[in-house]
């Protein structure tokens, strides 16, 4: 008997030309047919499972561990998706690219005839999916991707991807399920590692600090400088009223709780504003994640709401584990999004040799699992 150990890193590189041809020609093929079985609406319930996107993206070329799953499996998507063809229109992207979605959304509604209104809900639903990511969840990993399929119906599925040091985090958004953008609005978040501590301010625990902070905000800046500067004065080290009080350097509050001149102007014209809602608060442009955090410590510190530090995410990359680490795996629901795919492939319009080779992949993903 032989032991050791197995080292699985992720696969470097990017998909060279020829694979990548054919991965946009089999997606394409594999949508259109389970859109003609299913409807568009239904890709994007398929697209916003965690379980069902890695199935998809293995039985497109990948390994479950393959460097650029996300990234490389929606641009194949968005190239070939038509609206036309298929029903469903995708924006974003990697990089700056994501940053066009607004302009793909605007440019691809007038394929759908959508009315102007909708074509404002679609482009919030973008923007906004966007900066809960990258300024609600507080989890260490920095947004670099954004994807938003829609169809002519104006309903909508978001996958958005963030990266720290070492590891990837994908966030799955599906517009049936959002009833609010600031609390629980996503349908998965899926992380490799599942951190010790996450600022999370869309967890329902987190409702009343972000009421507290609501209140904070339209009370004025000069209500929020006071308050700040006594929290700092009496937390500084050194400078505590409170005898024998203090805390060493590697635990100073100041950096946390600091807010610079552009961020008074953005709460001065926040408290002119008036918001009405937390959502409404947070989309206002100038509030980025630094100055939500340290309102949403303030809001602690002086209201006692404190918010959720949990990690939000549920899912793993590679659906779980035999040995129940980090999650035992949800066989009937990874199942079911197989028999989905496999279905679709074999209803796809594509050569005998390509459809045998997808559903191998296909099983090589199960045998990942099981």
């Amino acid at each position: 008997m032989r032991t050791g150990v197995v080292n699985l890193p992720l696969h470097g590189g990017s998909a060279p030309p020829w694979l990548f041809g054919r991965m946009v020609r089999l997606a394409g093929e594999i949508v259109e047919a389970l859109v003609y079985e299913q409807g568009p609406e239904e890709f994007l319930r398929r697209v916003a499972d965690p379980y069902w996107f890695q199935a998809f993206a293995c039985t497109l070329g990948f390994d479950w561990h393959s460097s650029g799953t996300t990234t490389v499996t929606t641009g194949a998507l968005k190239m070939a998706l038509s609206p036309e063809r298929h029903g469903i229109a995708v924006a974003g992207g990697k990089g700056r690219t994501s940053g066009k979605a607004p302009a793909d959304i605007q440019e691809h509604a007038e394929s759908f005839s959508l009315p102007l209104c909708k074509v404002d809900e679609l482009v919030r639903a973008s923007r906004m999916s966007a900066k809960v990511d990258s300024a609600l969840v507080q989890d260490g990993y920095q947004l670099y991707h954004h994807a938003f399929f829609f169809t002519e119906r104006g309903d909508w599925a978001v996958v958005q991807q963030g990266m720290n040091e070492s590891f990837a985090r994908r966030y799955h958004w599906l517009s049936d399920r959002v009833q609010s953008y600031v609390e629980e609005p996503h349908s998965a978040i899926c992380s490799e590692k599942k951190e010790r501590s996450v600022l999370d301010l869309t967890a329902s625990a987190s409702r009343e600090n972000r009421k507290a902070t609501l209140d904070l905000v339209k009370d004025g800046p000069s209500h929020l400088h006071f308050a700040q500067r006594s929290l700092l004065d009496f937390f500084i080290p050194g400078s505590s009223p409170v005898p024998g009080f203090s805390l060493p350097r590697r635990h100073e509050l100041v950096p946390l709780l600091d807010i610079d001149e552009a961020g008074r102007k953005a709460l001065q014209m926040a408290y002119e504003l008036q918001p009405t809602s937390y959502e409404e608060l947070i989309a206002l442009k100038g509030l980025g994640p630094k100055r939500i955090r340290a309102l949403a410590l303030i809001s602690e510190l002086i209201y006692g709401a404190s918010p959720s530090w949990r990690d939000p995410a549920r899912f793993s990359f590679a659906h779980g584990g035999k040995d129940g680490t980090p999650f035992p795996v949800d066989r009937d629901t990874y199942d079911h999004s197989i028999r989905a795919l496999q279905e679709a492939v074999e209803g796809a319009k594509v050569e005998r040799k390509e459809k045998y080779e997808a559903i191998k992949r296909l099983g090589r993903c199960i045998g990942s699992r099981s």
